[in-house]
């Protein structure tokens, strides 16, 4: 009998030009002067809540997450978990943790989807995930819907690269298509959720979703985040938004 093996998808390495625009958004990012971090009473509150949810979470989803990881090893073949490089707090990119959703080879399927270049009118209109992604596994379309493909995010937040609330992480690749203005999207930690999540989450078009991260930005505190995280059990139950 197989023992089951919850291994990781190796993170996607770029090539040097995409690299160098990657960096370049980077150190622009850095030069950039963002908001106010907040009151202390705030930054120290919203760390323990992190780390209490994250621990119960974690701790109570464990059953759940194992029965997942078997299902997803016997759905199609691969790991269980995803790994991918996402830009945090300060643009410090970290490893971010996810249930694959996706087919092992999507890149070598599909590299059309991985080409990540727009025009300025397509990143105005564009929806960054589509409905009827034909990268989804049969299993990942269902844990899309559920959103449990999102619970390894909470070791992200025990580990501290990752807030319950927040702007959800971005890729990389998509720093180049942001303005100075939008880069304060990265003054805070992402987030498990946030209030684009509660707002049409991926029925948002790109900069849709940009326009609610920054409103979090600028409005943030503990009773936001309160609300948000009622709003976000809301959204799962009825699947809002969810594709």
């Amino acid at each position: 009998m197989e023992r089951l093996s919850i291994s990781v998808a190796e993170p996607h390495h770029y090539a040097d030009e995409e690299r160098l625009t990657i960096a370049a958004t980077l150190h622009r990012l850095q030069l950039i002067a963002f908001s106010p971090a907040g009151s202390t009473a705030y930054i120290v509150g919203k760390r323990l809540i992190d780390i209490v949810v994250s621990i119960a979470t974690l701790l109570l989803s464990l059953p759940v997450m194992l029965g997942l990881a078997l299902l997803i090893r016997l759905d199609s073949p691969g790991p269980a978990l995803f790994c991918q490089k996402r830009v945090g707090k300060d643009g410090r990119l970290f490893t971010f943790y996810k249930f694959r959703t996706m087919w092992l080879d999507a890149r070598e399927r599909f590299p059309e989807l991985y080409t990540y270049s727009y025009s300025a009118e397509e990143i105005g209109e564009m929806y960054f995930k589509q409905p009827d992604d034909p990268r989804l596994t049969r299993l990942g379309r269902w844990l899309r819907k559920t959103s449990l493909d999102e619970l390894p995010n909470f070791v992200n937040v025990l580990l501290g690269h990752m807030s319950v609330v927040g702007p959800r992480p971005e890729i990389p690749e998509m720093l180049p298509y942001y303005s100075d203005t939008q880069l304060m999207k990265f003054s805070v930690l992402p987030g498990v959720t946030g209030l684009a999540q509660i707002s049409g989450r991926a029925a948002l078009r790109f900069q849709e979703t940009i326009h609610h991260d920054l409103t979090y930005c600028y409005q943030r505190d503990l009773w936001l985040d309160f609300q948000i995280i009622l709003r976000t059990i809301r959204s799962i139950v009825y699947r809002s938004g969810a594709f």
